[in-house]
């Protein structure tokens, strides 16, 4: 691991791959060394943000000792998504990837999933396995609103909007479960590390 100054109160930690990102930041977490505001996992990195003052050389000398657990997800069992494959963009898709559309939908319901981080909105997760058949550009022309609980695909992710908001992913259907809610604490379901799984579900 490679470890950098990010301005004066925070690190940098370049881990290299996922898998040690997600580890590290549970890591962090458990460990809660004295003057951390908050660690923010991403991809291959892991920013550890610190209050004013905090001796930076002190906090990145502690990385080497730190135990990383076996499991980012502790053993947990996958969060379980419900999903209509209804979504406007799944004709498109299967014309691009050369699938029919039960191809599409059995491809994405069978993945395995892992949320790599979060971004662009709150709650918003990052989904890694997407199967590669499936892996298409994003969409020339983003809409202005994608409804809440679009269930999408874009490049090599998968994900779930858990708001109404601008987007250029292409959606393959929806789910009517709450990502995002602020009365929950956390208020998003869904954290870095967490397994997630696509169950299909028919139409009401």
């Amino acid at each position: 691991m490679k470890v950098r100054r990010a301005g004066d109160t925070a690190l940098l930690v370049e881990t290299g791959d996922l898998a040690t990102a997600h580890r590290l930041n549970i890591a962090f977490r458990d460990a809660a060394p004295p003057g951390i505001v908050d660690v923010v996992p991403g991809e291959r990195t892991v920013l550890v943000v610190a209050e004013p003052g905090t001796d930076l050389d002190r906090l990145a000398a502690l990385l080497p000792g730190l135990p990383l657990p076996e499991d980012a997800a502790g053993g947990a069992e996958p969060v379980e998504i419900p999903v209509v494959y209804d979504g406007d963009d799944l004709d498109e898709v299967a014309r691009l990837t050369g699938l029919s559309r039960e191809e599409v939908v059995q491809r994405h319901a069978s993945a395995a999933y892992t949320v790599a981080y979060l971004g662009f909105s709150p709650g918003f997760a990052y989904l890694t396995g997407l199967d590669p058949a499936l892996h298409v550009a994003r969409r020339e022309s983003p809409r202005t609103a994608v409804p809440a609980g679009s269930v999408a695909i874009a490049g090599p992710y998968a994900a779930v909007y858990p708001s109404r908001s601008p987007g250029g992913w292409r959606l393959l259907g929806h789910s009517g479960f709450a990502l995002w809610d602020v009365t929950r604490d956390p208020p998003s379901l869904l954290r870095p590390g967490t397994r997630v799984r696509f169950v299909r579900e028919e139409r009401r």
